[in-house]
């Protein structure tokens, strides 16, 4: 088993596709076929379900992947550090869901920390990445939230890795559409109200796992949902298809609103708490400590 069977298996899982996976990796398709073949052969385990509609994991290739992301991000941590080219770079890392403030004072410690050789890391990426990212130090500092519908299940996952979560501030719920929207002049919408129209969520590519997600109504059946992995996208769907987001989860923050999208307070309510974790019993590092007293910049 090498590193690089481990890169193509997320890349094979990540595209469903060995075709579109050989293509991103600059392998032919029969090499990477082969590679992956003799690793399950290695393994003694079926990895990937192929069929004449494709190809998917199985049971066993799920809880391989699990691993492998695990293995993966601990080599990364070590190439990172120990490279010998940049051994005398500091370094700091951060993961955080889609939140403007995060970046901002992610420029901020570097601005006034002036490090004159450095590899620093900021991971904009899903819930489970950011828990799993603090959790197993890739990152010294996390950013996410959770709604009333999923705090329990969050509590329990962030006591289960040992994380500790500080609140900086809660936003109420809000629906975010196109200026041209039918409804864009409302000051207060319901769901019911948005029945006719696309819900675009923030797909976090994890079945069963809804309570992850960084959206407030997460439980809510939908009428009409669209779920897109990339925010471009999804705010494209949004104005082609008179679509609607909901909560702080699409864009940069409540008070930032992109140029073209307008707010509207939704009857619902489900307010999000954001806040930052950072490994329990853990010294952060003095880049670390300078982004968390940026952050509490922010505290409500």
């Amino acid at each position: 088993m090498t590193i690089n069977q481990l890169k193509y298996v997320l890349e094979i899982a990540k595209a469903s596709s060995i075709r579109e996976a050989a293509s991103k990796l600059y392998l032919s398709q029969p090499a990477l076929s082969a590679s992956i073949r003799e690793l399950e052969e290695e393994l003694g385990i079926l990895i990937f379900e192929r069929t004449n509609k494709g190809i998917s994991l199985t049971s066993q290739g799920r809880e391989f992947l699990i691993y492998a992301k695990k293995a993966l991000s601990q080599f990364e941590i070590l190439e990172e550090r120990y490279g010998k080219n940049d051994s005398n770079k500091e370094r700091f890392s951060v993961s955080t869901q889609h939140y403007n403030f995060s970046i901002k004072a992610f420029s901020k410690v570097i601005l006034d920390g002036n490090p004159q050789k450095y590899i620093f890391s900021i991971h904009e990426t899903k819930t489970r990445e950011v828990l799993e990212d603090v959790r197993s130090l890739k990152s010294e500092v996390g950013i996410l939230s959770f709604s009333g519908t999923n705090q329990a299940v969050m509590k329990k996952l962030l006591k289960d890795s040992e994380l500790e979560f500080v609140p900086l501030m809660k936003r109420d719920t809000y629906v975010y559409v196109w200026e041209d929207h039918p409804l864009a002049g409302l000051k207060e919408i319901s769901i019911e109200e948005l029945s006719d129209y696309p819900c675009i969520s923030f797909d976090q590519s994890e079945e069963g796992n809804f309570y992850l997600t960084e959206e407030a109504m997460a439980d809510y059946d939908f009428k009409k949902m669209i779920k897109s992995q990339d925010r471009a996208t999804s705010m494209e769907l949004i104005a082609e298809l008179h679509g609607y987001s909901i909560g702080s989860g699409m864009l940069a923050d409540e008070n930032a609103i992109l140029k073209g999208f307008v707010s509207i307070k939704l009857k619902e309510e489900d307010p999000l708490t954001i806040g930052y974790i950072t490994r329990k019993g853990r010294s952060l590092s003095k880049y670390g400590e300078a982004y968390v007293k940026e952050l509490l910049k922010y505290k409500e």
